[in-house]
């Protein structure tokens, strides 16, 4: 697997589940649970496609070698 594949599907599953986590906290410290709503579809749409474009390259990478 390639490192640069590797760092994207780190980074795409931290923003599908790190994100929310971080706001999540920030929800149940504050109280305000809007920032845990708002965050969801903007984590979902900013770190699934980074996801299954890595996906694709690492059984790109599996199927060429």
């Amino acid at each position: 697997m390639n490192k640069k594949n590797r760092l994207a599907l780190r980074v795409s599953l931290f923003v599908l589940v790190g994100f929310p986590l971080i706001f999540l906290f920030v929800s149940f410290l504050t109280g305000n649970w809007n920032f845990l709503i708002y965050s969801l579809p903007s984590a979902f749409a900013a770190g699934f496609p980074g996801f299954m474009v890595a996906v694709q390259q690492m059984k790109q990478e599996r199927n060429n070698a």
